[in-house]
């Protein structure tokens, strides 16, 4: 079964982010028509305009963009973490419909780092197929036998039996397994995420998602997120106590990303 990692894809987003931005801003105080005040904003207002907008914190402008992100090689566990960020949208690989013998993982590096811990979590993913592969070959003949019983053809009688038996068999799988999904933001949701997920007291996972995010929008909405990252890229550490204690090296890592 194979280890896989975090790996973020920008799909597609709204072309222009900053001059659509700096467009529905504008509108708020300009008696000019839409499209002639969009014509009218040049790449280096845009980015002017949408820094100022940063500054007083008018952010209801960033909602009119757009960002879709193909996310894949990533754990059920970060699945769980992720889709507590309600506004965006989700489509996730199901395991109710994805038949997930020999299922991919992923491995904490704090396990992989370690020989002993490494080879005992690699036995228990394998064990763990094994049982799914079992307990799915069960179901499906017990259902495809009631089933064919009951008066369905061979055909009906399979695919539904098959479909049945996976979606019980995959409550043995285990959260390392791994998923892929779609997911949308707008820019004002995803300044949070990064606030959120960025530092370095979020989980491994997750942060390894967002940290690749932010440079891929980063490269096609320049001004929207020229400050974007943890609390601390921007001001001081709100974590009190619970600080990492490395605010200037944070400040460092994503100045350069």
């Amino acid at each position: 079964m194979p280890q896989v990692y975090p790996k973020v894809t920008l799909l597609s987003h709204t072309p222009d982010p900053d001059a659509m931005i700096a467009a529905a801003a504008k509108l708020c105080y300009s008696s000019s028509d839409i499209e002639a005040l969009r014509e009218k904003i040049s790449r280096e207002e845009a980015e002017k305009f949408v820094k100022m907008l940063a500054g007083i914190g008018h952010q209801s402008p960033l909602e009119h963009t757009l960002f879709i992100f193909g996310i894949e090689g990533v754990s059920r566990s970060l699945l769980a973490q992720i889709t507590r960020h309600r506004i965006a949208s989700f489509s996730v690989q199901s395991q109710r419909y994805v038949r997930m013998s020999n299922f991919e993982y992923i491995m904490p590096p704090a396990v992989a780092e370690d020989e002993e811990a490494s080879r005992l979590f690699t036995e228990s993913m394998n064990e763990a197929a094994e049982k799914y592969d079992r307990l799915t070959e069960i179901l499906y003949r017990r259902e495809k036998k009631r089933l064919t019983d009951s008066g369905e053809t061979e055909e009906s009688a399979d695919k539904k039996a098959q479909k049945t038996a996976i979606e019980d068999a995959r409550f043995v799988l285990p959260n390392a397994a791994a998923t892929k999904m779609v997911m949308t933001m707008n820019a004002r949701s995803l300044l949070h995420f990064f606030e959120e997920r960025c530092c370095n007291r979020a989980q491994w996972e997750i942060r390894s998602v967002a940290e690749q995010m932010l440079k891929l929008v980063k490269e096609v909405a320049p001004a929207v997120f020229a400050k974007a990252g943890p609390p601390c890229v921007k001001g001081a550490c709100p974590e009190g106590k619970m600080t990492c204690g490395k605010a200037a090296e944070v400040r460092d890592k994503y100045a350069a990303l």
